[in-house]
């Protein structure tokens, strides 16, 4: 038996996994935010025969489906032979990453300099975030109703802004601090300018960016009061490892999975029952709000296709939802030997041993988990067993080390079988985090399996 991904296959296997992985690659340093993420996974969903909800009057077997929610939340579905009251085969995955987020008020000049000021967004050690070249990208939206999109910093040419950190000759008392501390949340502010402009007294170097701004982009300074700029690290993802096993990239979490999971369902053409790709945004903060997993959109969503099914009962809604399954594709936490004090070896993930499967996540007790049932990982290991997928099972590090949670909970909450998914990731939540291509590849065929063969 192979002991990974990379043992068991074969030239021609090996050619279209690193194949794959470049077309990952390429989608992820071009889908930094939410907004771009949705934005092209539309653009390649329609690629793929997906048409958008309101374009159809009624459904059949192999129809392909898409609705969007705030340009921010998508879901696609392939409808099956089966109506939709017998259950979903779902993959559900999340677009937001950790990130600093531009304040309202975000531009200041002090001391000769011009500065943005920020917002952290998600779990991050704020230390990691400073001294490296960042971008800009995001929307303005203003007054008159038009939309100015921003991407600063990411296109070779570009110039790139970024936070200043102390020199080590003066920061003899900074190191003093615990780690959480290093750096404060209100130190996370972004240097932009330094030019003055001629003749005005009155922040001449804020006066030139603005100016500047304004010339480039049209763009006034209260135009920030209704903006959603995000500042995510500067450049493209890379191979990693000097035998190019591995992809270095900002958002493997969860957009990995995201990606993994919008190409399986682009795979599946006519299926028994309804195959099921949901991306969702704010799970970094509790999958909140109108365009997170909380938000009722899948459920209206669901409730208009019954409808053009001719189902219109709210029971009708919740068969479709309490037979369904889904997968909450979400990354898993891989084993780290520069940092083996905090895994339980015989229950971590690793890199090249295919998809991960965690039964429970959360902390401190599984506390804020979903514990998925034995009957259902009973189904999902013969499944993956059938289709030749490798996979590994594990938890997030020791017992009362840490832990974390997904949006398996919220689903399960309709009372639908869900289990976490994922591919395993190192540096998770920084601002450059690592995946095996092989686990990113294997993740795809688990999908596919998943969506053709769970009944």
């Amino acid at each position: 038996m192979a002991n990974t991904v990379w043992d068991k296959l074969s030239k021609a296997e090996l050619k279209k996994l690193h194949a794959f992985n470049e077309e990952y690659r390429v989608f992820l340093s071009n889908s930094k935010t939410e907004r771009t993420f949705a934005t092209n996974s539309v653009a390649y969903a329609e690629s793929q025969g997906f048409k958008p909800l309101q374009s159809f009057k009624k459904l059949k077997a192999g129809d392909r489906v898409y609705a969007v929610n705030r340009g921010k939340n998508l879901i696609l579905f392939v409808m099956g032979k089966k109506p939709l009251t017998e259950g979903m085969n779902i993959l559900g995955a999340h677009i937001d990453s950790p990130r600093m987020d531009l304040k309202q008020k975000p531009i200041y000049e002090r001391d000769g300099l011009v500065l943005m000021d920020t917002h952290y967004y998600g779990g991050i050690k704020k230390y990691q975030w400073v001294a490296r070249p960042m971008a800009l990208v995001g929307v303005v939206c203003k007054k008159d109703g038009t939309t100015v999109e921003i991407n600063i910093g990411d296109k070779p040419n570009d110039p790139v802004v970024g936070i200043s950190d102390l020199l080590i000759h003066l920061a003899a008392k900074q190191l003093q601090k615990p780690g959480a501390t290093v750096v404060e949340g209100e130190q996370l502010d972004l240097l932009v300018g330094s030019i003055p402009k001629k003749d005005e007294q009155k922040d001449p170097v804020k006066a030139y960016l603005l100016d500047l701004l304004k010339e480039q982009y049209d763009i006034e300074e209260d135009d920030f009061l209704s903006a959603e700029i995000e500042v995510v690290p500067a450049g493209e993802a890379r191979d990693y490892g000097l035998d190019r096993s591995m992809i270095l990239g900002y958002g493997h979490d969860d957009k990995v999975c995201a990606y993994t999971s919008l190409r399986a369902i682009a795979e599946i053409k006519k299926p028994e029952r309804t195959s099921v790709c949901v991306l969702v945004d704010k799970e970094e903060i509790g999958s909140v709000g109108a365009t997170g997993a909380q938000s009722d959109f899948y459920e209206h969503v669901v409730a208009k296709l019954l409808d053009l099914q001719g189902y219109t009962s709210l029971v009708n809604l919740h068969d479709a939802l309490e037979n369904s399954a889904m997968l909450s594709s979400d990354v898993s936490v891989a084993y780290d030997p520069n940092y083996p004090e905090v895994y339980e070896k015989n229950n971590s993930a690793y890199f090249g041993k295919g998809v991960c499967f965690n039964k429970y996540t959360g902390a401190r007790g599984k506390s804020g988990s979903n514990d998925a049932s034995a009957e259902f990982m009973a189904q999902i290991r013969k499944c993956m067993d059938d289709n030749n997928v490798m996979f590994q099972t594990c938890e997030l590090g020791k017992i009362d080390v840490g832990g974390g949670g997904t949006i398996a909970y919220i689903l399960a909450n309709k009372n639908m079988n869900v289990i976490d998914a994922g591919i395993c990731v190192q540096n998770m939540h920084a601002p450059f985090e690592t995946v095996s291509k092989a686990d990113v590849y294997e993740a795809y065929r688990a999908y596919i399996a998943f969506l053709t063969d769970i009944k």
